[in-house]
């Protein structure tokens, strides 16, 4: 009886393995891999620039300084 008992839990580890872990395994290892594929036409595409903004463009105020004047047109009925 002790013997039937492990090659049942054996055969459902076999399953287990086999049908559930193995398979998510697989898949996000080709996810990660087509993301990083993605990525990598990405950058080539737009000339392997990084995207990332480190500042303020040269030219262009910076918002975030307090008590810049803004301009405006006054509107009179």
């Amino acid at each position: 009886m002790e013997f039937v008992l492990y090659f049942i839990l054996a055969y459902l580890f076999y399953r287990l393995v086999f049908n559930f872990i193995l398979p998510i395994y697989r898949t996000t290892r080709q996810v990660k891999k087509g993301f990083r594929e993605m990525h990598e036409k990405m950058n080539q595409q737009f000339g392997g620039t990084n995207t990332e903004n480190t500042g303020p463009t040269p030219g262009r105020p910076d918002n975030n300084k307090v008590g810049d004047y803004i301009d405006f047109e006054e509107v009179k009925d």
